[in-house]
C-alpha cells in the first residue's frame, strides 16, 4: 500500500475513533454483585464557575443564538491551531417558572479526555439531586472509579487505545459513579443487541457509514494537507499534542458525523438510547427530583435537546464550557495569560 493511501486509511480510522470518543458509551462486564442498592440523592448546589478553564454563555441571548447551540467546540490560537476542545453544559428550564420548577442540565461527555475534565465533572455532579449517566451495562450498574473495560468489547478497546495514543484518561477511570445521586440511565447489553437486531444494525454498518463520511470529507481536501498533518504528528517531539491537534481538526464538524451515525430514521446508538435516558428522567422528576444532570456523550445532545423541548416543554437558558482536551503548548499558554484571556 502506498504511504499516502496508508495514512489516508489511518485518518479514516482516526475519525471513526473520535466518533467513538464522543458518542459510544464505555461498556463494562459486571457481575450481579457489582450492582449496589440505590440510596437517596444529595441536593447541594454546585458552583457555577470553578477554576479558570471554563467560559459561559449568559441566558437570554435570543433564539438565533440558541438555534446554533453546539455541544462541542474548538478554541484556536492566533495562528489557527487548536488549543482546546471544549464540551458544553447546557441548562434547560420551563418557560414559566414556579416553586417546583425543574432544572435539567445536558452535560456533554467526551469519553476519552483530560484527567482535569473528569475531576471537574466530579465536583459539578455533587450539586445535583440526580445525575443520569450512560453505560452499556446491566440496569443499576455502578462501576468502580478506575475500573477498566472488560469482555473484549472492540469499541471499548478502541477507546482505551486512544487514551494511550493521546495521553488522555478513560472516563471509567476518572468519574466517581458510586455517589448516591448517580443514576444508571442506559440500555443493558441485551437491550442494545436486541434493538440493533430489530433495526438490522451492526457495528460494521456503523463503521461503513463513518468511512463513507470520511471519504466525502477527503474529497474536500484534494491537496491531502490533512494527511500530511497526521503523518507529521507521528514524528513530532510532542506526539500526543500534535496528534490531538490533527485529530481535533478532523472532527470539528460533529453535527455532520452525528447525522451520518444516526441516519434518517434514528439508530440504536443515539436515538433509542436517548429515549431510554429520558424515560429515566421522567421517573426521577416524578419522584420529586428538581435538579438533574444528564451525562451523555456530546454526540447525543442535539437529539436529546429536541426531545427535552418537545416532550418536557423545557428550553435552553444558558451554556457553560469545560475543557475536555487541552492542546495549548507552553508558549500558547504563556501568551494567553499575558494577554489576559480567560
Amino acid at each position: 500500500m502506498q504511504p499516502r493511501r496508508r495514512f489516508r486509511l489511518l485518518r479514516y480510522l482516526a475519525l471513526f475513533g473520535l466518533g467513538v470518543a464522543f458518542v459510544v458509551s464505555p461498556a463494562v462486564a459486571t457481575s450481579p454483585t457489582a450492582q449496589p442498592e440505590r440510596t437517596s440523592a444529595v441536593g447541594s448546589e454546585a458552583a457555577t464557575r470553578v477554576g479558570s478553564k471554563t467560559s459561559a454563555t449568559a441566558p437570554g441571548q435570543g433564539k438565533k443564538r440558541r438555534a446554533k447551540e453546539k455541544y462541542l467546540r474548538l478554541q484556536r490560537d492566533k495562528r489557527g491551531r487548536p488549543i482546546a476542545m471544549e464540551a458544553a453544559i447546557v441548562r434547560f428550564q420551563p418557560s414559566k417558572l414556579g416553586k417546583r420548577w425543574p432544572v435539567v442540565d445536558l452535560v456533554g461527555a467526551v469519553h476519552v479526555a483530560e484527567p482535569s475534565f473528569f475531576a471537574r465533572l466530579n465536583r459539578e455532579f455533587a450539586g445535583y439531586d440526580a445525575v443520569l449517566y450512560e453505560l452499556l451495562a446491566p440496569e443499576g450498574t455502578r462501576p468502580r472509579q478506575g475500573q477498566k473495560p472488560r469482555g473484549g468489547n472492540p469499541l471499548s478497546t478502541l477507546q482505551t487505545g486512544l487514551t494511550r495514543l493521546l495521553n488522555l484518561q478513560f472516563q471509567l477511570e476518572g468519574i466517581n459513579y458510586r455517589r448516591p445521586n448517580m443514576v444508571h440511565a442506559d440500555m443493558s447489553p441485551e437491550e442494545f443487541r436486541k434493538s440493533m437486531r430489530d433495526r438490522g444494525e451492526t457495528v460494521w454498518s456503523m463503521f461503513l457509514r463513518m468511512l463513507g463520511y470520511a471519504m466525502m470529507q477527503q474529497a474536500k481536501d484534494p491537496s491531502g494537507k490533512s494527511d500530511v498533518d497526521l503523518l507529521m504528528a507521528f514524528f513530532d517531539k510532542n506526539r500526543a499534542l500534535a496528534l490531538k491537534r490533527a485529530m481535533a481538526k478532523q472532527f470539528e464538524d460533529l453535527g455532520g458525523v452525528m447525522i451520518v451515525l444516526d441516519g434518517p430514521d434514528g439508530s440504536t446508538l443515539i436515538s433509542e438510547r436517548n429515549k431510554k435516558a429520558l424515560s429515566v428522567l421522567r421517573r426521577e422528576l416524578n419522584s420529586g427530583k428538581r435538579k438533574i444532570a444528564i451525562f451523555y456523550g456530546a454526540g447525543h445532545m442535539p437529539d436529546m435537546a429536541k426531545r427535552l423541548q418537545k416532550d418536557f416543554s423545557l428550553k435552553p437558558t444558558g451554556t457553560r464550557w469545560l475543557v475536555a482536551w487541552d492542546m495549548a503548548d507552553a508558549k500558547s499558554e504563556k501568551a494567553s495569560k499575558s494577554s489576559g484571556e480567560p
